[in-house]
């Protein structure tokens, strides 16, 4: 997996690419949250326009990140997401979790 992260309106976009996995991304989503958190930055937003495939533990990944961010009153939003991951997150009933937008400029807007 891919992983890059940069401010947009104040607000941080994550970007995902490849297939999300869990196990050392999840350390490194999670490192990235902690320290955007020391930072008092609070309003995350998640781009899966670029994943092509996820497990469970990639999706445990992502609901340890808006658990992280809920529990310092921030927030973490899915953008991008193709029908592949779409699927998988109603599946899931995951998205009465997360909210989740067609584009990256809309879920940003949306804080």
């Amino acid at each position: 997996m891919k992983f890059a992260s940069k401010e947009s309106g104040g607000v941080t976009v994550i970007t995902l690419e490849g297939n999300v996995l869990g196990g050392p991304d999840a350390t490194e989503l999670n490192n990235t949250l902690h320290k955007l958190i020391d930072a008092k930055k609070k309003k995350v937003v998640v781009d899966l326009r670029g994943v092509s495939s996820m497990n469970s533990s990639g999706l445990g990944m992502l609901i340890g990140g808006v658990t992280t961010m809920r529990n310092v009153k921030g927030d973490l939003k899915l953008a991008g997401a193709s029908e592949k991951i779409l699927k998988l997150l109603q599946v899931t009933k995951l998205l009465s979790v997360f909210e989740h937008f067609d584009t990256v400029k809309k879920a940003v807007e949306s804080f």
